[in-house]
């Protein structure tokens, strides 16, 4: 118990003495978080957290590791590793760091993240079986790769994505930490006790210069790193034990972020746009709307925290059924707190829902129907076929009308029209939008206005817009096509020919 204490307590004066002198050089090198729509901090903040905080866990580590004693022989054990393991983190500080000073695509990200998550599997740090003693046990083979993967990067994003106030995600990783070291001491995993304790110390250490105010915050190279951390350690106590409890103690205990992810996705998708793309409907920013203050909501989102880690804790004490009856009412217990304050609403997302799916529908019902239409323009050899073609396109897409003006190089003028059999919108539900065409002939210019019905969607009234536009576009090579075939010794004059019969001067 002396070599655990002695390393939360050199870990922590570390960070207290690492983390001002990281900030002065992150202000000294122009590393620093600017003020903008998505900040709440009004003036910039260094943000090279993250490297005071690994730099603190590391310190005290290395020298316990190499001890003759207790330790330093179960770390000789399993070196291989624990150095893959600190070795992908490390990894993980310089993608984030190199994010923090010259910013990287979110993809970018993401495959780092993959590749290092990868790296630890093949040394073996693997989620392989999953027991819950007396009910089952499950095996998962080559699965074990992909769903180790799954777990890293989604719990490292996790971490990543709850970073939005002064010391918030710094105190929830601290209180996983503390979960996965008591989880280790009481399974003789000595050496993950020492690591988390480690970094449970940097955490607490760091969190006296970005609690709010914040003085430094710890960036992306610090929650991608410490988020790392905890999931590769989590997966490390799973592979002794094999027991559920393993991983769903660290989950309990970052049951606030993984929730927040996991709906913050879901709000994406719902309202197709990107996984990676930024909002303000996170937990945080939902009780700040409230009208809570920054520090209050830290504090609520530490209590929720504690609590969820403290319930999960009876799992360590039961057996069987009771194992996954206490799960299942903590994580039914996040998942009200996130109802309760609007960061997930059931009716409108089933709604949303409903929408996209039918807007899915209808664009597949609209590209089929101008993928059709591009085949008969294509096969046109008249002015006739060709605006026939637009016109059954037209129908299928719902327009109320089309009108083609025809205008000569000599003044002459004529027109063609179609209206929609059975519709007759209001001009309230009527888009009006005029396209000019690519030249008809020589000396033939031609203009299309279209009345599009919105039915209740101006992005569907758009979409179909825009695929008529394409049409368009195609009778220029029909046009052509016709033009050469007439101009050909022996050659079918086409019947767009006659266009110069139908057009009259004004």
């Amino acid at each position: 118990m002396k070599m655990f204490a002695c390393t939360f307590i050199a870990s922590a004066f570390a960070a207290l003495f690492l983390t001002p002198i990281v900030a002065r050089i992150a202000l000294k090198l122009g590393i620093v978080d600017r003020p903008g729509a998505r900040r709440i901090h009004p003036r910039p903040i260094p943000r090279m957290g993250g490297v005071a905080i690994l730099l603190a866990m590391f310190g005290p580590i290395i020298p316990v590791m190499l001890l003759s004693n207790a330790v330093g022989s179960a770390f000789r054990e399993m070196q291989t590793r624990v150095i893959a393991m600190l070795a992908a983190s490390v990894a993980m500080v310089l993608v984030g760091l190199v994010d923090d000073v010259r910013g990287l695509r979110a993809r970018f990200k993401f495959l780092a993240q993959i590749a290092a998550a990868a790296v630890v599997c093949a040394f073996g740090i693997r989620i392989e079986t999953v027991s819950v003693e007396g009910l089952f046990a499950l095996h998962f083979g080559w699965l074990a790769w992909p769903i180790t993967i799954l777990w890293i990067v989604s719990i490292t994003n996790a971490v990543n994505l709850i970073d939005g106030l002064d010391g918030l995600a710094a105190g929830i990783a601290a209180v996983a930490c503390g979960v996965i070291a008591i989880l280790a001491i009481s399974a003789g995993q000595t050496v993950m006790a020492v690591l988390m304790l480690a970094l449970l110390g940097s955490l607490m250490g760091f969190v006296v210069f970005n609690f709010n105010p914040a003085r430094i915050f710890m960036g992306d190279c610090g929650s991608m790193f410490v988020g790392f951390v905890l999931a590769t350690a989590s997966v490390m106590c799973n592979v002794k034990s094999q027991a559920l409890v393993g991983l769903a103690l660290p989950a309990l205990a970052l049951g606030v972020p993984i929730f927040d992810t996991l709906f913050s996705m879901l709000r994406r998708i719902l309202e197709r746009r990107s996984l990676f793309s930024p909002d303000r409907g996170h937990i945080h920013h939902r009780l700040l709307a409230l009208g809570l203050r920054h520090r209050h909501v830290v504090l609520i989102m530490y209590g929720l925290t504690v609590l969820a880690a403290g319930l999960g804790m009876f799992m360590m004490a039961t057996r069987s059924a009771e194992t996954l009856l206490i799960l299942a009412g903590i994580l039914l217990l996040l998942a009200l707190v996130f109802r309760c304050v609007g960061s997930v609403r059931l009716r409108e997302s089933i709604a949303a829902f409903k929408r996209n799916l039918s807007i899915a529908q209808e664009t597949k019902e609209h590209k089929e129907a101008f993928e059709e239409a591009a085949l008969r323009i294509r096969e046109a050899r008249s002015l006739d076929a060709w605006w026939n073609a637009l016109c059954v396109a037209a129908e299928e897409m719902d327009f109320v009308c089309v009108s083609l003006t025809l205008d000569g190089s000599d003044g002459t003028v004529g027109s063609l029209a179609w209206r929609h059999p059975s519709l007759n919108g209001t001009p309230d539900e009527i888009i009006r939008i005029a396209i000019p065409t690519r030249s008809l002939r020589e000396g033939v210019q031609g203009r299309v206005e279209l009345d599009v019905w919105v039915n209740g969607s101006l992005e569907s009234a758009g979409r179909r817009a825009a695929l008529f536009g394409r049409l368009l576009d195609e009778h220029c090579q029909a046009a052509s096509s016709a033009e050469d075939a007439s101009d050909k010794p022996g050659g079918r004059v086409p019947r767009f020919r006659r266009l110069s019969l139908a057009i009259s001067k004004e």
